[in-house]
């Protein structure tokens, strides 16, 4: 069989082309399923055996076939590898978590750029007019290109600058395809659930379904237009969080066209000075946690490569594919339970998990042990403040999926909702930028201001708030 039989995917004109039924598409990942459990067990004998090295040998090579296996099909097992993966976050660390980590990072890497001639059949065919009539000026060759598009740089005759992101031919029917397959997805997230022995439980239909929307979502231009439309009007004014405006006359489909938000990339802002990184990192923490305490509103992609970092200790958000709106009860548990954890009430956090399903009737969890792995995730409020980010802090959550004593424990007691899933994805992204940048923040004063239980006392705490109190929003605690 050829490389390219094997890996599930032809290609034409540069770009993969997915095929197979959906027979075809589920049977190579549940037998990869089904060998890596054997051989894990098979492993875990070795190693009692008084071969140490054993399960280490076993998790490197898993991770590779693992990452190859999502790669090389395409279509949403890429997208669902990408999209369950964390970003850049300790490569250094010891253990199975690093090993897959480091694997699936590759899964982030850039997709080959279309043909210029192909972009401009695109955007003209989506936005009904010559791309010499709709821009002044537009850039042939993209400045950056992912998964499912790529981004090219235009001006527009009122002198603003643009960029315009153009989605590849094929991508949403192959990912589509894809998402009708309900087995596929299923199968993806069981594998990773089996490769992680004590993982918290979870419905891996109902997580299924929930990645499979999130993805879906990303697929939709004019969706993505909204949101970005959404986030601009509710960021509006912020002293250090920009969000770009959409031209909804120059979006389609297939092509999203914003205002062009100046800023140096990730691989520049993790050089520059520590009082920038800083400031980076507090307005990165506040745009994470501040949309959900003063809406419902969820960016669920905390990529570094979706930030641009102004001079001026500002960032700018420019992807806006995945956001989640979650009702006011999810919106409300969530910060519920975080406050419970930081205040150190055990009992009320206890009772907050069975009311919002992470703790099924009947299962034996105290709330000691409960509080112990929340107090984990809470890290950094719980420190001495301020509180310098290190490695640590955005590995300790994936650890405990490999963790052997009372946070693992108290872990596999647990049920996670699948409507949750998207925010631990927001906490473990956030604290692995804020760790890279090193950044340093008061994020007990963050907590308390966002939450309006104190008032602020850091001078990003008393902008936020001055800014949140001029526009009337409510705060984390408030009813909606």
């Amino acid at each position: 069989m050829s490389r390219k039989e094997s890996s599930g995917a032809d290609h034409q004109d540069g770009f993969a082309v997915v095929r197979g039924g959906r027979v075809k598409r589920t049977l190579p990942v549940a037998g990869f399923a089904a060998r890596a459990a054997g051989g894990r067990i098979l492993a875990g004998l070795r190693a009692g055996a008084g071969d140490p090295d054993a399960l280490e040998r076993f998790h490197e090579k898993t991770s590779e076939r693992y990452a190859d296996l999502l790669g090389h099909s395409k279509g949403v097992l890429m997208k669902a590898g990408q999209l369950l993966s964390t970003f850049d976050v300790d490569t250094d660390a010891d253990g199975p978590m690093a090993t897959y980590q480091q694997a699936l990072q590759r899964l982030q890497a850039d997709a080959p750029p279309m043909d210029s001639a192909l972009v401009a059949e695109i955007v003209e065919s989506d936005l009904g007019g010559r791309i010499g009539d709709l821009f002044v000026r537009f850039d042939p060759d993209p400045m950056a290109a992912a998964s499912i598009g790529q981004v090219h740089l235009g001006l527009l005759r009122d002198g603003r600058k643009v960029a315009v992101k153009v989605q590849y031919p094929g991508v949403a029917k192959a990912i589509r395809d894809d998402l009708a397959n309900t087995e596929l997805l299923a199968t993806v997230i069981k594998l990773g659930v089996s490769l992680s022995p004590r993982a918290m439980r979870t419905n891996q239909r109902a997580a299924a379904a929930e990645v499979a929307e999130r993805i879906a979502e990303e697929l939709d231009y004019r969706r993505e237009a909204r949101n970005i439309a959404r986030f601009h009007d509710l960021f509006a004014g912020h002293p250090f969080i920009r969000v770009p405006e959409v031209l909804p006359e120059l979006c389609g489909p297939r092509v999203l066209t914003m205002t062009f938000v100046e800023g140096i990339g990730w691989s520049e802002a993790k050089e520059a000075d520590r009082t920038l990184r800083d400031q980076w990192g507090e307005a990165i923490s506040y745009f994470a946690t501040s949309a959900y305490r003063h809406s419902n509103l969820f960016n669920a992609d905390p990529h570094p490569g979706n930030y641009r970092f102004g001079l001026d200790g500002s960032v700018g958000f420019v992807d806006f594919g995945c956001v989640k709106q979650f009702p006011e009860y999810v919106r409300y548990g969530i910060v519920a339970m975080f406050r419970a954890t930081c205040d150190h009430e055990k009992d009320r956090l206890l009772e907050l998990l069975h009311s919002y399903g992470f703790v099924d009737p009947g299962v034996d969890l105290s709330a000691d042990e409960a509080f112990e792995w929340w107090a984990m995730s809470a890290g950094p409020v719980l420190a001495d403040q301020p509180h310098t980010y290190v490695p640590r802090d955005g590995t300790d959550m994936v650890r405990s999926l490999f963790d052997s004593g009372s946070v693992g424990v108290a872990m596999r007691k647990m049920t996670i909702p699948s409507d949750y899933l998207m925010v631990s994805r927001i906490s473990m992204g956030m604290n692995s930028i804020l760790s890279q940048l090193q950044a340093t923040m008061d994020q007990r004063d963050q907590l308390d201001t966002l939450d309006g239980v104190a008032e602020p006392r850091s001078p990003y705490a008393r902008q936020h708030y001055e800014w949140a109190r001029s526009r009337g929003l409510p705060f984390g605690l408030d009813p909606r």
